[in-house]
């Protein structure tokens, strides 16, 4: 992948929209790719036991935009 703000950063963020960790795997990140899906989804999950609901209905929406924008601020190589 290119630099920051490339066409391939914007693909990237595209496709974490729709399923989180996609986009760090077309970027070849593939512990984040793992990481993000599986912490996303594991709270929208449990957002189905009512209960828990309000804690982690807005921690997964946090994750899934922290997501988002780590696909599309990423420089490949580049650890600033």
């Amino acid at each position: 992948m290119a630099g920051q703000g490339s066409g391939g950063n914007v693909i990237a963020a595209i496709c974490n929209f729709f399923i989180p960790g996609l986009g760090h795997l077309v970027q070849g990140r593939v512990l984040g790719a793992l990481f993000y899906f599986v912490a996303v989804w594991a709270c929208y999950g449990l957002v189905w036991t009512v209960i828990l609901a309000p804690l982690f209905g807005p921690l997964g929406l946090i994750l899934h935009l922290i997501s988002i924008i780590s696909a599309a601020r990423y420089r490949g190589g580049v650890t600033a």
